[in-house]
């Protein structure tokens, strides 16, 4: 599964996507380690130089803020962190003209930098931060017999089928003599070509994937083998199969197939770790009620409590975490609410029901907030994405949120 500061970082980068600048005044700063802190502030005492000169007065007024805002945060930092630093600054607009907002964010990569990147633009400039999103490490997967050959490729989530190719191979020939003799060796004749064929596919395919950790192929009857130790694969691909599987079927649905039955293969693949997940939670609900618990407010009184082993929360659960609190006598209420209640909830916490004073409400998207939380309990969070089948239905079916239990709560008497 994802890793919590890989959840953190890959909403951050949805939500920055989302942000436009009136025009070309949004920040984005990205500092690798070892660089000087000094350095980049004169750099950006420059910019506040060169940006006094911008004509448009909005556009100016905003620049040398967002400047000055971030030469502010530069000084919280005696050394760049270990993995480098990244700022983003700017004033986002909430609607009409003159409704623009400072938005600042500062944060450490989980991954080193290694570019200094500066640029003010009318959109936050978030590829370095995507590079670091991508899972590392796909597979080449191939299924076959001697009518077709299909080739697909597993990235993490992602799986997306390359190629299909046919091989024009007859069937078996009924007759007998030499007439059946030679009819048979010419099908070994247009199956050895094929096979090369199906080699050549799979070095133009596999050898241009980066980051190709191994190959995996099947197909139903002896083909596959044939093909595996005939050493139609180039020599370098060859040594990166990890697996010949007997599958059922070829075409789109034998890829599947193959991805279902070489799952001791992809443990590390993120597709197959989420399905897994999701079906041992159906499992303990078929067989274990008791130790299971669904519904967004059972499940977070349930982690509340420290009642929760393993946490299933949907990437889109449409869950936000709110807090309202009273800095005057210290009055605190949080909730996990719908996200269509949290006006509700801001409504109904607006004073504090101890001393009538003004409250401030804290909101966190519930994925975040759990993320966070989940080390102070002891709870295994896994989220969940929307890019399977299962993911999918987690989602449909349960809200997006769902645990399985540590131990039974007991029944009140």
């Amino acid at each position: 599964m994802a890793s919590p500061d890989k959840v953190k970082l890959e909403r951050l980068v949805k939500e920055l996507k989302a942000k436009a600048g009136r025009g070309t005044e949004l920040i984005s700063l990205y500092i690798p380690a070892g660089r000087p802190i000094g350095d980049v502030s004169s750099a950006l005492r420059e910019e506040l130089s060169t940006a006094s000169n911008i004509k448009d007065r909005t556009t100016r007024h905003h620049v040398l803020d967002a400047l000055t805002v971030t030469l502010q945060r530069l000084k919280m930092f005696q050394s760049t962190p270990k993995n480098g630093l990244v700022i983003f600054a700017g004033y986002i607009p909430r609607g009409a003209p003159g409704s623009e907002k400072m938005e600042v964010y500062v944060m450490e990569p989980p991954e080193p930098i290694n570019v200094y990147l500066y640029r003010c633009d009318s959109r936050f400039h978030t590829e370095i931060l995507e590079d670091m999103l991508e899972e590392k490490g796909s597979y080449g997967l191939l299924v076959m017999d001697r009518s077709s050959a299909t080739f697909a490729l597993l990235s993490g989530k992602r799986l997306k089928v390359l190629d299909e190719i046919t091989s024009g191979v007859p069937g078996k020939h009924s007759a007998g003599g030499q007439s059946a003799r030679r009819f048979e060796r010419v099908i070994e004749i247009m199956a050895h070509e094929f096979y090369k064929r199906v080699g050549e596919h799979s070095q133009r395919l596999f050898s241009e994937v980066k980051d190709l950790k191994g190959i995996i192929i099947g197909g139903p009857g002896p083909t596959k083998d044939d093909f595996y130790n005939g050493n139609y694969l180039p020599s370098e691909l060859k040594k990166m199969v990890i697996g010949v599987v007997d599958v059922g079927y070829t075409g789109e649905e034998g890829i599947y197939e193959l991805m279902e039955r070489a799952q001791n293969l992809l443990e590390g693949i993120r597709y197959i770790q989420e399905k897994q997940v999701v079906q041992r939670f159906l499992e303990h609900l078929a067989k274990k009620a008791e130790l299971v618990s669904y519904g967004y407010r059972e499940v977070y009184e349930m982690f509340k409590q420290g009642a929760v082993d393993t946490l299933l929360v949907s990437e889109e659960a449409p869950l936000s975490y709110v807090k309202a609190s009273c800095g005057s006598c210290g009055w605190v209420r949080e909730d996990l609410v719908k996200n269509e209640e949290v006006e509700s909830f801001q409504a109904a916490n607006s004073k504090c029901p101890m001393c009538g004073h003004q409250v401030s409400v804290e909101l966190v998207n519930a994925v975040e907030h759990f993320v966070d939380a989940s080390k102070d309990v002891g709870t295994n969070i896994e989220i969940i994405s929307t890019a399977t089948e299962e993911g999918k239905g987690f989602l449909t079916s349960f809200g997006g949120i769902a645990a399985i239990l540590r131990y039974a709560p007991s029944k009140p008497t």
